[in-house]
């Protein structure tokens, strides 16, 4: 006999858990957590987070970044148009397969993704100026499992395999301060 979901646990914890969240979440919808100075909010969340993604995974095709991610290939090839448009990514031969087209971030996109970095972290650093190491790390770690758990449950419902550390697409670092918001799952 399986516990029904809602009574595991201080159910005034989880209300307040759930309520927090739904909090974070407006709150991070309304300021897009874009960062500091002149680069805040100056990229958008799907931007960084295909950007963030070739960086880290370096260049591969739309099915294999949607995969990553965990949305369709539609959502990529819309989402990375304007990309490309403004030189932020670009479209190559695969290495192997003359035929097959992969995206690459272009040095442009790289300055760029730098950029909105470093004013992320400014930010992160900021919110979190008078926590400890230890406390930042504690957050990392169990915002990133938190992730990680909403990507599997969304890949349990939409019967995809979720991909080795994608927490919506992020590949979260316990290292310090968290680097940016992209830690939530992609949309």
């Amino acid at each position: 006999m399986s516990m029904d979901m809602t009574t595991e646990g201080d159910p005034g914890l989880l209300d307040t858990l759930q309520h927090e969240v739904a909090v974070f979440a407006r709150r991070a919808e309304q300021t897009r957590l874009g960062g500091v100075g002149q680069v805040r909010n100056s990229m958008d969340r799907a931007a960084y987070l295909l950007l963030n993604r070739l960086d880290r995974e370096g260049p591969m095709g739309v099915k294999a970044l949607a995969a990553g991610m965990g949305i369709d290939s539609s959502t990529v090839t819309r989402q990375v148009a304007p990309l490309v448009d403004s030189g932020l990514v670009t479209r190559t031969s695969h290495p192997e397969d003359g035929r097959a087209v992969v995206l690459q971030l272009s040095p442009r996109g790289l300055s760029r993704l730098e950029e909105v970095r470093s004013s992320r972290r400014a930010l992160m650093a900021e919110l979190t100026r008078d926590w400890s190491q230890e406390e930042r790390e504690t957050f990392c770690s169990l915002l990133t499992r938190f992730n990680r758990a909403l990507s599997a449950r969304q890949s349990a419902q939409s019967g995809t395999v979720p991909q080795p550390g994608t927490a919506g697409g992020n590949g979260a670092k316990s290292q310090g301060a968290p680097s940016g918001p992209g830690a939530g799952p992609a949309s």
